[in-house]
């Protein structure tokens, strides 16, 4: 049997497969109030049946002008978790876990009026100058990310996801590109995500993994490398995340220091940097549609799990055809093996 198609297990979660389809915002589909709709249960619970073993989904906001729009999800209140409660029960049903993404988008929040960040420097040119965060402020958003994490267990959740990457707010705590502070949060750029990632530990039931997504690198001038990278996820791992979810870029003017050159598996490098480096259970993601590139990076240990993005956009069933294309499909839910699949 592949290798990406083996079980995982870590902590009490248990996997079936390999195959994680990473938090990807919907955006043009509104969640009023923050709340999922037909919409987003359809998106999930489609690749529950289509084989995918871990969904994780979109970032969503630990507070209103957390989000990056306002037609995002959000986790700020009790009154999302009955509809986040619909979508997990039936990702269950269906053999699949799931997970949720917690975030906050800081400076890249583009509906917030102002956005708030570490310190008052705008993205770009086009962005808005955001406010800077006070030292309670921070304190007071550490516990905002707390409180969504009960509500995703209560919701049904298996796992949640510390969005730290792509220049949102913990990441921004993280960069000295866009961290100036002189309060201890700025003298030690770590610290935030540190206190973000022990808070949601501290309520998450024993033996529910935590997981976070990082920026491995900044892919501009003054940015960080793979060696800041493997010290703040050791720091992390320290403070209780169990599964780093290794992405890249993100911050300052993107551009600056070259583009990465995204070509199948461009990040893979990363994520192996960090399992060693670290010593820590990674998930790499990044142009993986192809199904022999995502075995290769298990089978030649650079990476514990394999997130599918935008081809698993195009193709809800995604890991069946995957599957299929590395030996033989196990799992063909009963009403479609009538279809094109070829039995292992």
């Amino acid at each position: 049997m592949a290798q990406l198609f083996t079980p995982y297990e870590i902590k009490n979660l248990k996997l079936k497969n390999r195959v994680v389809m990473p938090p990807m915002c919907q955006y043009s589909v509104v969640a009023e109030d923050g709340i999922p709709n037909d919409w987003h249960y359809v998106h999930y619970v489609s690749r529950a049946v289509g084989g995918t073993g871990l969904l994780i989904a979109e970032m969503s906001g630990i507070e209103p002008d957390g989000r990056i729009t306002n037609q995002d999800t959000g986790i700020w209140s009790d009154d999302q978790i009955p509809a986040w409660r619909r979508i997990t029960e039936a990702v269950h049903s269906y053999g699949a876990k799931i997970g949720i993404q917690l975030g906050h988008a800081g400076r890249k929040a583009q509906d917030a009026e102002p956005p708030v960040a570490p310190s008052a420097i705008a993205f770009d040119g086009k962005s808005k100058v955001p406010a800077e965060l006070s030292t309670e402020d921070a304190e007071r958003l550490v516990a905002a990310y707390a409180a969504a994490a009960r509500r995703a267990v209560e919701a049904g959740f298996d796992t949640v996801e510390i969005h730290g990457a792509h220049g949102y707010l913990i990441h921004q705590f993280l960069s000295p590109l866009s961290n100036k502070r002189e309060d201890r949060y700025g003298q030690d750029r770590l610290l935030f995500g540190e206190e973000t990632v022990r808070a949601v530990k501290a309520v998450l039931p024993e033996g529910m993994p935590l997981l976070m997504r990082v920026s491995a690198r900044e892919y501009v001038d003054g940015g960080y490398g793979t060696d800041y990278a493997v010290e703040f996820c050791s720091r992390y791992h320290a403070a209780g995340v169990d599964v780093f979810h290794i992405s890249s870029g993100g911050e300052g003017p993107i551009g600056a220091g070259g583009l990465p050159t995204s070509g199948p598996g461009y990040q893979v490098g990363l994520a192996e940097a960090v399992r060693q480096g670290a010593g820590v259970p990674v998930i790499a993601v990044g142009r993986l549609e192809d199904p022999k590139e995502a075995e290769a990076a298990l089978a030649e240990g650079r990476a514990d799990l394999i997130a599918v993005g935008r081809a698993m956009l195009s193709d809800p069933y995604w890991a069946l055809h995957a599957q299929e294309a590395l030996g033989g499909v196990r799992d063909i839910p009963e009403a479609y093996v009538r279809g094109v699949w070829k039995k292992a």
